[in-house]
């Protein structure tokens, strides 16, 4: 677990002596200047996480309240080749920084593994220049010529971000080079079905770490004996809402593992299958009457031992996997990672790295100040870190001072930006805890949340 003394030392050496480093070994500073790699740093990283959307005048603001002198203008000339390879360096130092949180006593489930970890990514899109440095899928899709593909692995239960791999937009989730990062033994991952790959899955049972997954359509199952099953038949034949088998998972690799099936509610299987006509018709495809008939289903495989974890347990624990998903819209929508005021490439692409290593900044600043409430709206809680963004840069040459910066934040956070709880479609949080506890006031079974939202 990170302190915050601990945190001020590191958010000091990154964003000073490291920065500083990297601002002469990337060619952004080659003389003496009043903005060298700890001022062009401070200033972006604060100045945007203060307000994600300043203009070069408020930014130069910024400079000046770090004590360093620049008109808007001066400023918009650095924004260069090299202040982008500068600031993607110190975004890629950041990530192998190892900040955490202690779990929070209320989820109790999650010590269950030597860690959660929870894999995802999110694009943003570039101008059309950038397309040789980060390739995009083209016009015909959404990222245009020019996207970065951001992949990122969480590990939920402390809260570490543990990898942030940037990628061309147009890369394939299941072939990511996060998908060979070794985890340790006992851990849990969970990713959706765009990192379903069965030899990168085979690799993670031979060094112990577990996980659960949604089952990709098509994807052959066998008996433990050895038999191949119809997975359809297999479902219509037990009468039941929910359905447990031990299997053998792939035509190759035959995996030991756990299906674990729920059936849902009969509107969710008819969104379903009105998504599945809508993608079929967009691909100028038909949808089989198999995969119309296993809508009415939610199926998950895992190598997690039933002892260990049952099957109203894996489905709640699924759930998990979208708090990733809430941390890329609280990166995009309120940090506007992915947002910029410019039509200059290069200061598009400064812009892009300089926010998500302010992104990096504050999540720091939750897990030092608010992570072990498993009830705090981390949403509420940037809002009150964006206030104070720069008081902490203002008092970032001095350990005492940013200590007490960042223990009024904690303060603060420490009375509010709670989430209000909800009987109807419970928070995530909540259903977490109940597993854990006879909770009388919070009657949880695995058709009382929208099985939709694991699906």
């Amino acid at each position: 677990m990170t302190t915050i003394p601990q945190l001020a030392e590191v958010l000091q050496d990154l964003l000073t002596t490291m920065a500083d480093r990297i601002g002469h070994e990337t060619g952004f500073v080659r003389r003496e200047s009043k903005l060298g790699g700890a001022e062009l740093s401070q200033t972006l990283v604060f100045g945007w996480l203060a307000n994600p959307n300043a203009t070069l005048e408020e930014l130069a603001q910024a400079a000046a309240a770090l004590g360093v002198t620049i008109t808007a203008q001066g400023l918009a000339n650095r924004f260069t080749i090299t202040a982008a390879e500068c600031l993607q360096r110190l975004l890629e130092t950041a990530v192998s920084l190892v900040i955490s949180a202690r779990p929070a006593a209320a989820v109790s489930i999650l010590q269950r593994f030597n860690g959660v970890y929870i894999q995802d990514s999110t694009t943003i899109t570039l101008p059309e220049e950038l397309a040789e440095m980060w390739r995009g899928c083209g016009n015909a899709s959404d990222t245009g010529q020019a996207a970065l593909k951001v992949q990122v692995q969480f590990e939920y239960s402390r809260g570490q971000v543990s990898q942030i791999v940037l990628q061309d937009g147009r890369a394939a989730d299941r072939n990511a080079p996060v998908q060979q990062t070794a985890l340790p033994a006992g851990a849990l991952r969970l990713a959706d079905l765009g990192y379903f790959n069965l030899p990168v899955m085979a690799t993670w049972s031979a060094q112990g770490v577990l996980w659960l997954s949604r089952l990709q359509a098509g994807t052959v199952i066998y008996r433990p004996t050895g038999e191949r099953l119809d997975l359809l038949a297999l479902l219509s034949a037990v009468g039941a809402p929910t359905v447990e088998h031990d299997i053998l998972l792939g035509g190759e690799q035959r995996l030991p593992c756990r299906l674990l099936a729920a059936r849902v509610p009969q509107a969710v299987a008819d969104q379903r299958r009105r998504q599945l006509y809508t993608e079929a018709r967009r691909k100028g495809q038909m949808v089989s009457q198999a995969r119309l008939a296993l809508a009415d289903w939610t199926i998950f495989v895992t190598t997690v031992p039933g002892e260990q974890l049952t099957l109203q347990e894996a489905l709640t624990l699924a759930r998990c996997r979208w708090q990733i998903e809430l941390l890329f819209k609280l990166w995009k929508s309120h940090g506007q990672v992915d947002t910029s005021r410019s039509e200059n490439p290069w200061r598009v692409l400064c812009e892009v790295y300089a926010k998500l290593l302010a992104m990096i900044v504050q999540h720091w600043l939750l897990l030092v100040s608010c992570w072990t409430h498993a009830d705090r709206s981390l949403t509420k809680a940037a809002q009150t870190v964006r206030g104070h963004a720069l008081h902490l840069a203002a008092h970032l040459s001095c350990t005492a001072e940013l200590i007490d910066v960042i223990t009024v934040i904690q303060r603060c956070l420490a009375v509010g930006c709670r989430i209000n709880k909800r009987r109807i479609a419970p928070h995530t949080y909540q259903l977490l805890a109940a597993l854990d506890a006879d909770c009388t006031e919070l009657h949880i079974c695995v058709t009382d949340f929208d099985m939709a939202s694991i699906a």
